[in-house]
């Protein structure tokens, strides 16, 4: 068998999927309201940009969706996917991978993918 070489390429892709995938697992779920949707975006971009290789993150709730989910009676809901527009941008060595997670309509998924790679 042939080993192949791993790249800075390979390694920042990588890293960026686990950002992502970190970022979703860990949040989803988490009470918020429009009122605290704000500092559920910046706790998400502190939390996420500590992580080894991330270079910027930006985190948006979608305030139109978060209304339309809201309990009549308590006020809240849960941070759901489809909510969640976020970029990242990684640095590993090299190379600078911009990967993206949002709401794809057409197969009704919270899409996480690569947008550049530079």
């Amino acid at each position: 068998m042939t080993k192949i070489k791993i790249t800075d390429r390979d390694n920042a892709l990588f890293e960026a999927g686990i950002k992502l995938g970190a970022l979703y697992h860990q949040f989803t779920g988490s009470p918020v309201n429009l009122k605290t949707a704000s500092s559920l975006e910046q706790a998400i971009q502190e939390s996420i940009s500590v992580q080894p290789f991330v270079e910027n993150i930006s985190v948006k709730i979608d305030r139109n969706l978060l209304k339309s989910k809201l309990n009549s009676e308590f006020g809240y809901t849960e941070l759901q996917g489809p909510m969640l527009d976020v970029k990242i941008t990684v640095k590993y060595g090299s190379l600078r991978v911009k990967v993206a997670m949002e709401y794809d309509s057409g197969l009704n998924y919270p899409l996480m993918k690569i947008q550049s790679i530079e």
